[in-house]
């Protein structure tokens, strides 16, 4: 799964994290200037120089959640267009429960819960270009070719 670069036409990259059987979600921040302020969120966040997907989304998963994961534990990802026609990634990790004693809030966001699939799926305050992401990936959709390595340029995007 992960043999070949994504090359370097992407912005960010988000991360469907399972702590045993729930999802951990974010309540984003409530101000003004903020894209779905207050809304639950999956962590990961915007692109730094030199960054893989993958490396992205495992950063920004242990600065706001204060989370290390191993590249093996992400199972599934995939390219998918945002609003502006950019390219952002979404990936998918199970992590046993135990894990879970290991969160703790960084600097973004108000606050962090457990929540079902099905309760995030129904939330009126859930991201629905998430719920959509997610439902692709419990319902079996192909995962996409992606690596934790750093740099190369690869296929284009779908």
């Amino acid at each position: 799964m992960r043999g070949k670069n994504m090359g370097s036409n992407w912005v960010g990259a988000k991360l469907a994290l399972f702590i045993g059987d729930p999802l951990v979600v974010i309540e984003r921040d409530d101000r003004p200037g903020l894209t779905w302020p207050g809304a639950w969120d999956f962590p990961g966040g915007g692109r730094e120089a030199g960054e893989t997907p993958l490396g992205c989304a495992l950063r920004e998963t242990r600065e706001e959640l204060s989370l290390i994961i191993s590249p093996e534990a992400v199972t599934w990802g995939r390219p998918y267009l945002n609003s502006i026609d950019e390219t952002v990634w979404f990936f998918a990790a199970r992590l046993p429960t135990v894990r879970g004693n290991e969160i703790a809030l960084g600097d973004e966001g108000q606050s962090w819960a457990y929540m079902s699939t099905a309760e995030y799926l129904g939330h009126t305050n859930a991201i629905h270009p998430f719920k959509t992401r997610l439902t692709d990936y419990l319902s079996g959709i192909d995962s996409a070719e992606f690596e934790f390595n750093v740099g190369g340029e690869g296929p284009p995007h779908i």
